[in-house]
């Protein structure tokens, strides 16, 4: 047997848990009506949280977490976007010192939101590597306890109530599509899905320029992509080089399949889910809509028998490139 097979993973128990803690801090979202309406799929909008983004879920977990001296003494991650605005806003809310490192080419909307609930920000390169580092070498010298984005079992359980939600509000669900960038959601809607509707499949999906975890997965073990090719696309919440060790043992045993899509099929789920589901989708929350438009038989969503819900992870995205998207021609 391999590590990943005997390793302790979360249980259900941690992620309900992580639901009490959330109460009154995330939304549970709604599950919003996708195409013809007797086909029944949905979208699990996680793009209407309070920061525009699922992230919220595990980070505040997280930062709850930790003791009165530790917040008092303050917090740290590293991020593109969506963990970071999780943490920044976490730490607000738990009156907690936040620093947040991003790398250069993070969204302009997102570092505004992070610096609009009092969070310092440091700015590196692009590589998620880099961020890492440098977010580990300020913690040790100012004394701050890290959050990391995915690769943390609080940060897991946390996710997982997204996953929770779904198995609640149908019982019967076929299957559950999610964007995997680190992991750390895929892993935790696993968890809650197979538990509660252990004949659901769970599929991840991922771009085809920065599909490293389903190269993981293939080859059994962690596979590192450069952050010159996990950059290439333009879904910016996944360009993480590889999943974490954490999550790669979830999911290794608890993910039915990965899906990849296409830059073209992104930009179009963007403005599929603007069309028929009147949801604002950045491209990294897309993926999913993505898989569920355009990948259907890949997945192994035909011939279902119950409703598929893709989770639209996020909708923070620049104006501009919005528009942009909205005009984006669908395959095919």
């Amino acid at each position: 047997m391999t590590v990943e097979q005997t390793t302790t993973l979360v249980e259900l128990e941690a992620v309900r848990a992580a639901a009490a803690t959330l109460e009154g801090i995330a939304l549970r979202t709604p599950l919003v009506g996708f195409g013809r309406p007797e086909a029944r799929r949905f979208l699990k909008a996680e793009s209407l949280q309070p920061i525009g983004a699922f992230k919220i879920r595990g980070a505040y977990v997280a930062v709850a977490s930790l003791g009165d001296e530790e917040r008092a003494r303050g917090v740290i991650t590293y991020s593109s976007g969506n963990h970071a605005q999780g943490v920044a806003r976490a730490a607000r809310l738990l009156s907690a010192p936040a620093v947040v490192v991003m790398p250069s080419d993070a969204p302009a909307l997102k570092r505004a939101r992070v610096e609009a609930d009092g969070a310092e920000v440091v700015i590196v390169g692009t590589s998620s590597e880099e961020r890492q580092q440098v977010a580990e070498r300020i913690a040790a010298e100012r004394g701050l306890a890290i959050i990391p984005p995915y690769d943390d079992d609080r940060i897991i359980a946390g996710q997982g109530t997204v996953g929770l939600e779904i198995a609640e509000a149908l019982p019967d669900v076929a299957a559950v599509l999610v964007p995997i960038g680190g992991g750390g959601l895929a892993s935790g809607v696993a968890v809650a899905i197979k538990a509660l509707v252990p004949g659901a499949r769970v599929i991840g999906v991922e771009p085809e320029l920065a599909a490293d975890a389903r190269q993981s997965l293939r080859e059994g073990r962690i596979v590192r992509w450069a952050p010159e090719d996990a950059s290439r696309t333009i879904a910016d919440g996944t360009r993480t080089t590889a999943i974490g060790v954490r999550p790669f043992a979830h999911l290794s045993r608890l993910l039915d399949d990965i899906v990849t899509v296409s830059e073209g099929e992104i930009a179009a789920a963007v403005r599929l889910a603007a069309e028929q589901s009147r949801l604002v989708a950045e491209p990294s929350g897309a993926l999913s809509v993505a898989a569920m438009a355009f990948r259907a038989a890949e997945a192994g969503l035909d011939g279902l028998d119950g409703p598929i819900v893709a989770v639209v992870s996020g909708g923070n995205v620049d104006p501009d490139r919005y528009r942009a998207f909205l005009e984006a021609p669908l395959p095919g």
